[in-house]
């Protein structure tokens, strides 16, 4: 039996769950939204304790990344993403997220063959692209500023 593209997609569109978008969407918003909240609140709270703008934003970068961090470790980010979807993909911690469990999911062959290698399955590509990016964006202000 040869299927076309177009059986498949059928046959595939019937397998597949219905998704509750009227669910998901405002979920995805408010755990999304509740994240940045902390966020903000964080930055105020170093903001408040004497940092400079700046600095207060890394701090609190850096805060929202070990706190997922920690969440993932403790099972109790992925609860949350559950319920939130991509309200909680969207922000850094999202991120920390996807380095993190697949970390703890192959910590048992070791520090460097499973820790150390997971950690950068997903960090990888990211510090690739990143720095690459970094790059030629350096060299498009380089260019644009001798002229």
């Amino acid at each position: 039996m040869k299927l076309t593209p177009k059986d498949y997609q059928g046959m595939a569109d019937k397998a597949a769950p219905s998704t509750k978008s009227y669910i998901t969407i405002p979920s995805a918003f408010v755990i999304g939204g509740a994240i940045c909240m902390l966020g903000q609140a964080i930055q105020t709270l170093y903001i408040t304790m004497g940092l400079e703008r700046d600095i207060a934003s890394s701090s609190t970068s850096v805060t929202l990344i070990l706190l997922s961090a920690l969440l993932t470790g403790l099972q109790v980010y992925d609860k949350i993403a559950r319920y939130g979807g991509a309200g909680t993909l969207v922000p850094i911690t999202g991120f920390a997220n996807a380095m993190v469990s697949p970390a703890l999911e192959f910590k048992s062959e070791g520090l460097v063959l499973g820790l150390g290698v997971k950690l950068f399955t997903i960090a990888g590509p990211v510090i690739v692209y990143g720095t690459a990016a970094g790059f030629v964006y350096g060299l498009i202000i380089f260019f644009f500023r001798l002229y």
